[in-house]
């Protein structure tokens, strides 16, 4: 949604969302018939859990968009809301908006990257660490380029491609420094 959202649109980026999601969608029925294999008996239990509760979890985005525009409108036009809070929730990049919620999300991968600081170099990966890096460096430019400017997508792809280009430098430096 946030590549479609944006000006000028994205359609690499929306075209990676969608194999992504296909892709992790694979990746569920893949662990469905596993389960299944693994044990019959509880598995149909255990998938049933899963169902339900990504099913609330799809119940509570749709009631999300649904109130959405109406809330907004009333932290915008009500007098009693401070004027910071009226302006957060009038701006296209606030928390109304999917150009808030994106780059907040993204926070995970620079947070995970931050808290593996020491992980052994064995299990860093080159590919993964590489496409982080470059994820960063080219939506860092991205978040001038879009309307409307969003220096929210600017810091967390700063910290991701800090982040995972200090883990890629460790791995090389371990693979083809250190080894001599």
């Amino acid at each position: 949604r946030f590549a479609w959202a944006v000006q000028p649109r994205n359609y690499i980026l929306a075209s990676c969302h969608t194999a992504n999601v296909l892709a992790q969608s694979n990746q569920v029925r893949r662990w469905a018939e596993y389960r299944q294999q693994v044990n019959p008996q509880g598995a149909t239990s255990e998938i049933a859990t899963i169902g339900g509760t990504l099913g609330a979890i799809g119940a509570v985005v749709v009631g999300t968009m649904l109130v959405r525009k109406p809330l907004q409108n009333a932290l915008v036009t009500s007098k009693s809301v401070p004027g910071m809070m009226s302006s957060l929730a009038a701006h296209p990049a606030g928390p109304f908006y999917i150009h808030f919620w994106a780059p907040n999300f993204k926070w995970m991968l620079s947070v995970n990257n931050l808290l593996d600081y020491d992980r052994p170099v064995e299990k860093i990966s080159v590919s993964m660490m590489s496409a982080l890096t470059l994820t960063g460096v080219i939506f860092m430019r991205w978040s001038f380029v879009i309307t409307p400017v969003n220096y929210s997508l600017f810091a967390v792809n700063l910290a991701l491609s800090a982040s995972s280009g200090y883990h890629l430098g460790r791995k090389l430096k371990a693979d083809y420094v250190d080894t001599k």
